[in-house]
């Protein structure tokens, strides 16, 4: 059994049931799951035009949905961290000892093949178990 579990989370997804019940089962009766939204800043060139405060408001209103997601879910600890997602993922799991990195991921299309989802690129890249659910 794994003690310490990441489960990316997509705010637009929410957390999957699916993957949670993974998460769950992988970590057993200690497992600590924490569930991880990786809030993206703009690219260099658009944020030269936004407004600090409106990318603070932005970061907290992350924030607060993150929240309200995880909310009803026992035993799993909301973070959310800026950066780019793939990356940050992978920096976190280094940084704080996580065991298994249980994500989702879509069927992949031709771009992914070519490219790589962040999916795959946490497989290449994670310092630790990277359970992956593929949705169908």
């Amino acid at each position: 059994m794994y003690k310490k579990i990441l489960v990316p989370v997509a705010l637009d997804h929410g957390l999957s049931p699916k993957t949670l019940t993974i998460a769950r089962t992988l970590g057993g009766v200690d497992g600590h799951i924490v569930a991880l939204h990786v809030h993206e800043e703009p690219e260099h060139s658009v944020r030269a035009y936004v407004d600090e405060t409106l990318m603070k408001k932005s970061f907290e209103r992350a924030n607060e949905t993150l929240h309200e997601k995880i909310d009803g879910h026992d035993g799993v600890q909301a973070e959310i961290v800026q950066g780019h997602t793939y990356r940050s993922i992978i920096d976190y799991a280094q940084t704080h000892g996580i065991d298994c990195i249980v994500m989702g991921s879509h069927k992949p299309g031709i771009g992914d093949y070519l490219l790589g989802s962040t999916a795959a690129r946490v497989v290449r890249h994670a310092p630790c178990a990277v359970h992956v659910y593929r949705s169908v």
